[in-house]
Order: structure tokens, then sequence, then C-alpha cells
């Protein structure tokens, strides 16, 4: 610990180090900026944390974010409930809500294939992928996994198993960089990839 910090300061600092693309540097100004001058906005920050941490969990049916057993895009009985598009995070959800271009379904995976990390099947809940896959009326998967390798990677084990449903599985395309990632894009590229997704053929012995 640098000279002069005090416990409760680089604590603070290296909890804030936890977030995506914050290093040693931006964890200080943020720690300072709150204790210096936003004491109030510290403590409905800690409040708002502390809750959210507490309180908010997977939805039982498609694993996005909420307080409650199903989230409300699940309780929307004006979706469509033919199609289910497949993402990593529930960032890439609401990513595809604010391009405003499509009503269907949503499964969120968690994370992609990843073996060196201990991330498989199991991990991104592929079985209650395939008990829904078996139970709704669901005609076509539209596979919306990051343009990466292992995003491809796991866009084929889901088109192999929507295959076994005799499902259509169709992956995003026009428009989505290699290597980028849905949260990231603005809403009309998001849109034009969702629109001119192209169907995925699987090959079965």
């Amino acid at each position: 610990m640098p000279r002069g910090y005090s416990p409760l300061l680089e604590r603070l600092i290296i909890s804030f180090q936890c977030l995506p693309g914050v290093g040693r540097k931006s964890a200080q100004r943020m720690a300072f900026h709150l204790l210096d001058s936003q004491r109030d906005a510290g403590r409905a920050l800690a409040q708002a944390l502390n809750d959210a941490v507490n309180q908010i969990k997977h939805c039982g049916r498609c694993r996005m974010l909420t307080e409650q057993e199903l989230c409300e895009l699940c309780g929307d009985n004006r979706r469509d409930d033919s199609l289910i598009c497949v993402v990593e995070s529930a960032a890439d959800v609401m990513a595809i809500e604010e391009s405003q271009g499509y009503r269907g379904r949503y499964f969120v995976l968690l994370g992609h294939l990843s073996p060196i990390d201990g991330i498989g099947p199991r991990e991104l809940g592929l079985d209650l992928f395939e008990r829904r896959l078996a139970s709704e009326p669901i005609a076509e998967a539209i596979l919306a996994t990051n343009v990466t390798v292992e995003g491809d990677a796991t866009a084929h084990l889901l088109a192999d198993i929507a295959a076994r449903h005799n499902v259509r599985a169709s992956r995003i395309a026009r428009g989505v960089p290699m290597g980028g990632e849905l949260e990231y894009l603005d809403s009309g590229t998001l849109s034009g990839a969702l629109s001119g997704r192209r169907q995925i053929a699987i090959h079965q012995d």
C-alpha cells in the first residue's frame, strides 16, 4: 500500500479495479471524486450496489437479470414465441432491444465456450436451452453470439442442438466485423445484422 493511503481508501481503490477496463489510476480518480465532493452520491451508489447484488438474480426462463422469477421480457405476451435469440450476456439483450429490430424471445448464455477456462455446455445452461426448444413453439433460433472464434464455436454447438429439435438455426451476419461484440455496436448495424441473418447448414451423418 502506498504511503499516505488509509487502509479503507486502498480497499476502495482495489474494489473499483474489479470493473472491466478500470486500472489503478482510473480507480484512484473514482475514489477521490466520491470522497472529495460526492459523498452523498457515494452512499447512494453503495446502497444501489448492495440492493442489486442481493436482490437481482437470473430469470428462470431466459437467464436475463431480474428481481422476479421471470423477467419482463419473458412475461410480455406480445412477443413472438416462434423466435428465440441466443446471446452471450444480458448487455447483449439490452443492445438488441435498443435497436428495436427484434420482437422475439431470448436466451442468455452468460458466456461462451472456453474449455481452457472450464466453461462448457453445462456452464452455459444448454440443458435449459434444449428444454425450451423441446417444450416451446420455437421455429427459429437466432444465434447472436459474438463474432469471435469462441462465439462461432458456441454458435455451431447451438446449431447442432437446434437441428436435433428440427428448429432452424441462423447466424447474425451483415455489418458485424470479426471480433465484434454486440453490446458495442450501434443500433443500425445491429438491426441490419439481425435482419440479414443467414441459416446455418448442419450436416448430420
